[in-house]
């Protein structure tokens, strides 16, 4: 008969994980996705309480283009408030606007790839590999077998395929591109900075031994990969906060209403940032409830929801802090489209910001994603001041953006009767200093929903 004992031990647990993991949440909701969730953290956790509306401002503002700024000025971006009674009556924004956009999860992956600064050889890789990833996030096909599908005369090789593809899995969401369940976790686990506890562990767990997290064979684990107690916990904590159907993050589909997260005005000629705050309850933790749990060795349930207030709370800051710092950088690089349009964006992808700002592409994605900036030329979703760039003859690059809007202007400044035909607006877009290709112009036109020269041409004659 088994003999029974009881036995104390010591060890450290990760306990940022599950932070870390509600923070990431967080900064991919919506701002009425938020809302509700906040609404119900509320009605849930007696060791939350909302600020009332009279200490807060229902906007931080920031001023980021149109002045002189010192590089230090940057630790000093918050906690500068503002109101929104600087909006003037025909200024103030509207809440609420209908919303017809819709994004699978194909279309987040082919909207990384064109801003990706990937060869011509290596976005049709991409678009293929792209092709065979489900809804789950996982890749359906083989290698050989995607080759097979493109162009023989292209002569595509296996190493080419492989390159790509371990680009596409630096994608949004994070273990997008997966053939298995162990390498989706271990994707997942790669992108953790490499001074993570217990990621090594993790990661010799997902490559060797994931059949016995699943049949919880925990001691046969620890014998296996000779590690203790403590350090086998930490690193299924870690596998435990990986998804195990990244796609299954990205849902197509129309929201109700757009939100605008935030504001931007020129004010006193400068462009001004203000995030806000007017719709998603601010909250606190409750100090008066907090301060009588001080000391006290019972009420175990109240402390759990004390840390999970604090975690809230502290997610929340995060995500206000990279959301603003976001916003801030891409009106600062995108301010010239603010004052003359389309025709002055300037190329910009993920990189660019997560370099400047220090954070990882897969968090700029995030952050640009279902997040929306009210201007005055309109409403748009962060995301569409990101394109891919194109030479122009001066050295200087053009945004993909810009050139649109170029030959939109061009197709409508046509004589219907004489329509311009794809090779004429290259020839007029090179005299503008910008070389593209005839065949980039027709995608370019056909993306827009602009009918041909030819069937421009009938149309002006049948009317």
């Amino acid at each position: 008969m088994a003999k029974l004992s009881l036995q104390l031990k010591l060890g450290q647990q990760l306990t940022m994980t599950p932070q870390l993991q509600q923070a990431i949440r967080l900064l991919q909701m919506p701002v009425l996705e938020l809302t509700t969730q906040l609404q119900e953290a509320l009605e849930s956790n007696v060791m939350l309480e909302q600020t009332e509306p009279a200490e807060q401002p229902q906007a931080d503002s920031t001023v980021v283009a149109g002045e002189e700024r010192d590089q230090s000025e940057w630790s000093d971006l918050y906690g500068s408030g503002r109101n929104n009674d600087n909006w003037t009556a025909g200024e103030q924004p509207q809440l609420e606007l209908p919303d017809t956009s819709e994004d699978t999860l194909q279309e987040h992956l082919l909207w990384q790839l064109e801003l990706g600064r990937f060869s011509p050889r290596e976005e049709a890789i991409g678009q293929a590999i792209i092709d065979f990833i489900n809804d789950d996030g996982y890749l359906t096909e083989d290698l050989p077998g995607i080759l097979r599908i493109l162009p023989k005369e292209g002569q595509f090789t296996l190493e080419e395929a492989e390159s790509v593809l371990y680009r596409v899995q630096k994608f949004d969401p994070s273990g997008v591109g997966g053939r298995s369940p162990a390498e989706c976790i271990i994707i997942q686990l790669e992108q953790l900075d490499p001074g993570t506890p217990g990621r090594g562990v993790a990661l010799r767990v997902a490559d060797k031994a994931l059949e016995l997290v699943a049949e919880h064979e925990t001691e046969a684990l620890r014998r296996q990969l000779q590690v203790t107690n403590s350090e086998l916990d930490t690193a299924l904590n870690l596998i435990r906060a990986c998804h195990p159907k990244p796609g299954s993050t990205i849902q197509a589909g129309s929201p109700e209403y757009i939100v605008p997260d935030v504001y931007v005005r020129k004010q006193d000629g400068k462009w001004v940032v203000d995030i806000n705050r007017s719709v998603a309850p601010k909250l606190k933790v409750n100090q008066a409830y907090a301060d009588l749990l001080k000391g006290d060795g019972q009420h175990a349930m109240l402390k759990t929801q004390l840390q999970e207030a604090r975690w809230l709370v502290r997610s929340l800051e995060i995500r206000n802090d990279t959301l603003m710092r976001v916003a801030m950088s891409i009106v600062e690089r995108q301010h010239e489209f603010l004052e003359q349009g389309e025709e002055s964006m300037k190329p910009m992808i993920l990189k660019d910001i997560a370099e400047e700002l220090e954070l990882h592409e897969s968090t700029i994605s995030r952050v640009t994603t279902s997040k929306y900036m009210h201007t005055p030329r309109g409403v748009y979703e962060f995301r569409y001041f990101f394109s891919s760039q194109v030479g122009g003859q001066d050295g200087e690059d053009q945004s993909s953006t810009a050139i649109r809007a170029r030959i939109r202007r061009l197709i409508g400044e046509e004589n219907p009767a004489k329509p311009l035909s794809d090779s004429k607006i290259t020839k007029l877009l090179d005299e503008e200093g910008i070389k593209v290709a005839r065949r980039t112009v027709a995608k370019y036109r056909e993306g827009m929903d602009i009918a041909s020269s030819s069937e421009r041409r009938q149309k002006a004659a049948r009317s």
